[in-house]
């Protein structure tokens, strides 16, 4: 039986400039959604998921980022500074690596929330899946029907768990929900020091290493204000 990852990456460098002005004085990982911190729902998923150790990259408000996260005495944290310059996510997970080591790792953005179906568990669901000889990433989605504050037209089909990228299709059912297993290894050979993990995505998928599991439930992407307030909305209901 495959093991979920126990290291994570969380992404957490954004400038957040979607969500102002509720970050004008904070980065959005400090937003608030139903009484808690956008990072700390999610630091919640993964250590209930299994997670022992924890990296998060900091830019944007760095300081209080890095003076939050000390107050998670339950978790192991370590901080990836990015004040000097921001990297995007492939970057950023480049700059991690040494922090990481070389066994797979959940890498996650800050502004997804959600609610499961009874019976279910996404993020389990997605480790049980992970399968590193046959996958460089895994991807959790979300079907675009049960999405709030997504407003793209879907990211991918699937063949199987195999993933497809929409290309040209006017719309794709499945959106990225911010949460992925990963072989750290996918960026040890890219030269620049900024650049998306998107870039890879799309080497892989052709090459059938890109794969993904879908959440039962409704995903909310908490992108800018309005998407805060109607994800608050449907957490206390």
């Amino acid at each position: 039986m495959t093991r979920a990852p126990e290291t994570a990456f969380i992404l957490a460098a954004g400038l957040g400039t979607r969500m102002r002005p509720l970050t004008d004085d904070k980065p959005k990982a400090l937003v608030e959604v139903a009484g808690r911190t956008l990072i700390d729902h999610m630091l919640d998923r993964l250590k209930a998921a299994g997670a022992k150790r924890f990296v998060v990259n900091v830019h944007y408000f760095a300081d209080k980022l890095e003076a939050h996260l000390k107050t998670r005495s339950d978790l192991d944290i370590l901080i990836s500074d990015e004040r000097d310059a921001l990297l995007e996510t492939g970057g950023g997970l480049k700059k991690a690596r040494p922090l990481l080591g070389d066994d797979p790792v959940w890498v996650v953005n800050t502004d997804s929330v959600w609610l499961e179906d009874a019976g279910h568990d996404a993020m389990k669901d997605l480790a049980q899946m992970w399968n590193p000889e046959t996958m460089d990433a895994a991807l959790m989605l979300a079907p675009l029907a049960r999405s709030m504050g997504f407003d793209g037209h879907g990211d991918f089909f699937l063949d199987g768990t195999a993933l497809r990228f929409r290309g040209e299709a006017a719309q794709a059912p499945y959106a990225y929900m911010g949460v992925q297993i990963t072989r750290p290894q996918i960026v040890d050979g890219v030269d620049e020091a900024a650049f998306s993990l998107s870039k890879i995505w799309r080497r892989l998928a052709p090459e059938g290493r890109l794969h993904g599991s879908v959440m039962t439930g409704d995903w909310m992407h908490v992108g800018d204000p309005a998407a805060r307030d109607a994800a608050e909305a449907r957490l206390r209901s």
